[in-house]
């Protein structure tokens, strides 16, 4: 029962993967016709009324209840930050490197962890955090002669999603993971709302409404299938599995915009997502020692 438990798990981490990638394609194609702050504010409005539509009828007012309304803001005013910052970050770069470079941010998480929360990192880990991030280097090519400051527009994403996860862990403990979802929706939907009179545009075109509803039910869809995940298996199980986002970047790339990237992205990619592995079998085997060893159990470390 467990095997079968961690497969559907995997299952359900893969699938959520290729959510996402269809959602960032979308975006990256949408970029060219819709306004970000008005496709910022279309993604949490969908997520907003989609999950309030799966919740009132058993929750009602209860859905909205927290004694903790302050992080609740905090949490989705991070994810906006890293949400803006992607969808600019697809305006400016291919997908498939994109996806990449935003796959480094459970080791930033580690980088937290170690300097914020002052836990204890292994060497290993710092070595797989300096590698990830040479490996980055190597996709944006910071000093080479294709480089623009916009290309370091996802590291912005990465430091806001680290922040939000980080946020996420701690809230989880004391709070309510669906009435989460839905007020970090509410919080992206009404700060979007402010500025959305000044960018609004009409589309005339159908299909770009049709896609404007693909990007939220990709997005929405994603997170489902990824908290239904983490019932099914912890996060070490499913860390590798969320690196298959990367080739299906790679894949949306190629059929939407017949783009693929050269050898030394690639290149990065590959070593991007080998470190995060890495990173997995790390919190395998340190959650293994820990069960063994109380005095590891009281110290922790930095989980991915």
């Amino acid at each position: 029962m467990h095997a079968r438990q961690s497969l559907l798990g995997i299952a359900f981490t893969v699938l959520a993967a290729a959510c996402f990638a269809v959602l960032d394609t979308t975006v990256q194609y949408l970029s060219g016709f819709v306004p970000l702050l008005m496709a910022l504010w279309w993604r949490y409005t969908f997520q907003t009324v989609l999950a309030a539509a799966l919740l009132a009828p058993k929750r009602g007012l209860r859905m909205v209840r927290t004694q903790r309304p302050g992080l609740h803001v905090l949490r989705g005013l991070l994810l906006m930050v890293s949400t803006g910052f992607a969808f600019a970050s697809l305006k400016v770069m291919p997908v498939s490197e994109f996806t990449a470079v935003v796959m480094i941010t459970p080791l930033a998480i580690t980088l937290i962890a170690a300097t914020a929360l002052k836990q204890h990192v292994s060497a290993l880990r710092w070595a797989l955090v300096i590698v990830s991030f040479m490996a980055t280097m190597v996709i944006i090519r910071p000093f080479g002669n294709g480089f623009h400051i916009t290309l370091l527009l996802p590291l912005g994403c990465v430091v806001g999603n680290a922040a939000f996860q980080v946020l996420t862990s701690r809230m989880t403990r004391t709070e309510d993971v669906m009435s989460m979802q839905l007020s970090t929706g509410l919080v992206g939907m009404l700060l979007a709302s402010v500025t959305l009179p000044f960018v609004f545009v009409w589309l005339t075109d159908w299909t770009l409404w049709a896609l404007l509803v693909l990007m939220g039910i990709s997005s929405s869809v994603g997170h489902f299938l990824l908290i239904k995940a983490f019932q099914k298996a912890p996060p070490a199980t499913l860390m590798p599995y969320q690196y298959s986002q990367i080739a299906f970047a790679l894949l949306g790339g190629w059929l939407v915009f017949r783009y693929v990237p050269d050898q030394w992205s690639m290149l990065g990619m590959a070593v991007i997502a080998l470190c995060g592995a890495l990173g997995a079998w790390l919190t395998v085997r340190e959650a293994r020692a820990a069960r063994l060893d109380p005095a590891a159990m009281a110290t922790g470390s930095a989980a991915l």
